[in-house]
């Protein structure tokens, strides 16, 4: 049987780019996050509870409309996040609560545990166009169980616009390791945020004047 060490190191960027689940302690948190003062959508927020946890954000220079309209185009999300390895809406339309879409990611191997992928299943719970969502929901792998949350907050600045988000892990493999679990986390949320700015505004420069 695989230690939990070694299944979590099997999936370095796959867990982190889970989507929102909260930060852990205020140490380890920026923007000194903590219970209390997390993201919220609708008055809902991350797992007050949740040991492992990160928020980060970053300010895109796109029209929002763009931002948003990528982020929720689901099935088109393996077309800009190269960690995506196939994306469904279970429901059609606009974002509303009690959508529903799988996406899945690959696990690499490593000496402990074989490739495998991460089935990730999101249910959202809170929306408001144009300025947040909050999605839940399990991801399952071999060895591997997270329930996650992730909130996304987009508010208009000067010529673009500030995403912010929070997510928070819970599940054994993840609790028995919060600081490689938190740092994991960190770069998937930083990498998400990465590659819907650099799509984003890419999309906005390549459009005539």
């Amino acid at each position: 049987m695989p230690s939990t060490r070694a299944t979590l190191l099997a999936v370095p960027l796959a867990v982190g780019l889970l989507g929102a689940m909260a930060a852990p302690a205020a140490a380890t948190a920026p923007h000194g996050a903590r219970p209390g003062t997390s993201l919220t959508c609708r008055g809902q927020g991350v797992d007050p509870h949740a040991l492992v946890r990160h928020r980060t954000e970053a300010v895109i220079h796109a029209p929002l409309r763009t931002v948003w309209r990528l982020q929720t185009d689901v099935e088109r999300w393996p077309s800009w996040q190269p960690h995506v390895r196939t994306a469904e809406r279970l429901d059609d339309g606009p974002f509303h609560r009690g959508s529903v879409f799988r996406w899945t990611t690959p696990v690499p191997p490593n000496p402990a545990t074989p490739a495998t992928s991460l089935d990730i299943a999101s249910t959202v719970e809170q929306v408001e166009r144009d300025s947040c969502i909050r999605w839940t929901g399990p991801a399952v792998g071999e060895g591997l169980h997270i329930d996650g949350v992730h909130v996304w907050n987009f508010t208009e600045v000067g010529d673009g616009v500030r995403v912010t988000t929070e997510e928070t892990h819970t599940g054994l493999q993840v609790d028995a390791n919060v600081p490689m679990a938190t740092e994991i986390l960190r770069q998937g949320l930083e990498t998400w945020l990465s590659d819907l700015k650099t799509t984003a505004e890419a999309l906005t420069h390549a459009r005539p004047r």
